[in-house]
């Protein structure tokens, strides 16, 4: 089981004689001022809810670096995922390996990968950087067949979870995923399903969504052995896309920039709410997590015209893109 909470910069770079290159002061010095980077494996998702490019996002809002790899692909809206296309496993351990040998990593965080072939690969890759914190999220896939469901979560339960450190997902589905005989009166807490991920070799369990009899949703950060976090939000009216693909990104890079855990699960819900409150709907679908919020103008600013501004007929202020001729 993998427990540790402060990422490791992995192993020494090797001079090709068999021995550790010796690392100057100036080199550890320029290191250590880059951004800390984040391994992840995930799809390809055209509308931005998740996926890489939503992941890519977070992680470098958060302020780390983001090495994807390119799991598959969705056939999705932003209302609906249609289809997914998985890459041949043998296609996604060449990206990893690559980028590996050559890259330091502080984090792994492993999304949507497709297939069973491509969880025992990703496990492989794991397996491989064993001092490396892993970050799973599981997805809601009520949009797959039943087949195809059973078997991704059976390979994901015997080969990626006990080399997970933080599993993070929403009640519902971990609870049907975990606790598929669970007969008690009440629902089971996040301690109870901390628990029976804990069976597999998790070490803490970010359980999202729990509903309570107030307008609020409920987030725990738990271990089998204890509740650690605990917040609270009000619930929104819209119906959102990519909340917890948003969480787990977040977590993971601000674990990969040595950020404690405990800290680091309060920081990381508070950003997604940032991202929920701030959403946007650019389709038909449902509201998209604005990752970007940080970035947008202030409202309160650019009411009037600054003193000293160009007038609007400026052409050297009009970044407007002429029609363009072609019938295609």
């Amino acid at each position: 089981m993998n427990t540790c909470l402060l990422p490791s910069k992995g192993s020494p770079e090797d001079d090709g004689n068999g021995q550790p290159e010796a690392a100057d002061a100036g080199a550890d010095e320029a290191e250590s001022a880059q951004p800390a980077c984040v391994l992840v494996f995930n799809a390809s998702d055209p509308s931005g809810a998740g996926g890489l490019s939503g992941d890519a996002l977070t992680i470098g809002s958060v302020g780390a670096h983001m090495l994807g790899v390119v799991t598959g692909a969705y056939a999705r809206d932003t209302a609906q995922i249609f289809d997914h296309f998985a890459f041949d496993d043998e296609q996604v351990a060449e990206q990893a390996r690559a980028i590996l040998e050559d890259v330091a990593v502080q984090i792994i965080k492993v999304g949507f990968v497709g297939t069973p072939d491509n969880l025992g690969r990703v496990a492989e890759v794991a397996s491989d950087y064993a001092d490396v914190p892993l970050v799973a999220y599981m997805p809601h896939l009520a949009w797959w067949e039943d087949d195809a469901i059973e078997s991704y979560l059976d390979a994901f339960r015997d080969l990626l979870l006990p080399q997970t450190t933080v599993l993070v997902g929403n009640h519902s589905t971990l609870w049907r995923w975990l606790l598929p005989d669970w007969e008690g009166a009440r629902p089971p807490s996040a301690r109870d399903i901390a628990r029976a991920a804990g069976e597999h070799g998790v070490a803490y369990t970010l359980v999202t969504g729990i509903v309570r009899p107030d307008p609020y949703l409920e987030n725990v950060l738990a271990s089998p052995s204890a509740v650690l976090v605990t917040e609270k939000y009000e619930r929104l009216e819209a119906v959102f896309t990519g909340a917890g693909e948003t969480l787990s990104a977040a977590l993971a890079a601000l674990l990969a920039t040595g950020t404690e855990l405990v800290a680091a699960t309060s920081e990381a819900l508070a950003y997604m709410d940032r991202c929920l409150d701030e959403g946007f709907r650019p389709g038909m679908g449902h509201v998209l997590p604005d990752r970007l919020f940080w970035a947008q103008p202030d409202p309160e600013e650019g009411d009037g015209e600054d003193e000293g501004a160009p007038p609007s007929d400026d052409p050297a202020t009009d970044f407007g893109l002429p029609p363009h001729d072609t019938r295609h």
